[in-house]
């Protein structure tokens, strides 16, 4: 299972970085960066305490809630292509269910600290768990436990980067950002950026009852 969700999720990667280069090359028709697409959808929605920044890397763009910045790498930043629109233009979507007080984001948000603090001890707990599982469960329980909330959060993460997708693509259809051939070509992008959270939400998931499993498995034997 495990091999199948990661070739499944190489699989996905490389198609998303296939189309964006594919849509990268194809230039907007009304020739906007995704810098300046980015700072109009913001101000559109009433938002301009957030400052849109250039980052290193490819496909590394996100939206920060804690400083309020969207960070777009150099291609979407200075990029003048269907691409740069789609990003910049979800990435934008974020910041709006911020300032409008998204609940999932909220929810997601909240889960941030929590998880960045157990994600440095998970796999050494899960070890330790797998390795004493014959003399005591509680490791394994507990590790158990800590990656049901990495697993809940992926899932959680999942209705935040449809529902920008969402937000962005109405935004560039109603304000002609994009014309309808370039419409389509942004929506095709992201949904395939959203295909790589839903597999590795299902991978999560997959890899939380293989660890279950181990633990009932050594509940029995007590």
């Amino acid at each position: 299972m495990f091999i199948i969700f990661a070739l499944l999720s190489a699989g996905i990667s490389w198609r998303l970085r296939s189309k964006f280069n594919e849509y990268s090359q194809i230039g907007l028709s009304n020739g906007m960066s995704g810098k300046e697409i980015a700072e109009r959808m913001l101000h559109e929605n009433n938002i301009f305490d957030v400052r849109v920044l250039s980052v290193e890397g490819m496909l590394t763009d996100h939206y920060n809630p804690q400083d309020k910045t969207v960070n777009l790498s150099a291609d979407v930043y200075y990029g003048r292509s269907v691409s740069s629109a789609a990003v910049a233009a979800h990435e934008c979507g974020h910041a709006v269910q911020h300032a409008t007080a998204y609940g999932p984001l909220k929810f997601r948000s909240a889960m941030v600290p929590f998880l960045t603090v157990s994600s440095s001890y998970l796999q050494w707990i899960i070890l330790i768990g797998i390795l004493m599982i014959n003399t005591t469960i509680i490791p394994l329980a507990v590790g158990v436990a800590l990656f049901a909330v990495t697993t809940l959060f992926s899932f959680v993460t999942l209705p935040v980067e449809f529902d920008a997708s969402r937000r962005a693509l109405a935004w560039v259809q109603n304000r002609n950002i994009v014309n309808q051939r370039e419409y389509g070509y942004a929506k095709d992008a992201l949904w395939w950026a959203a295909m790589t959270y839903v597999v590795a939400a299902l991978g999560s998931l997959a890899t939380l009852l293989y660890y279950a499993s181990l633990l009932m498995g050594g509940r029995r034997s007590d």
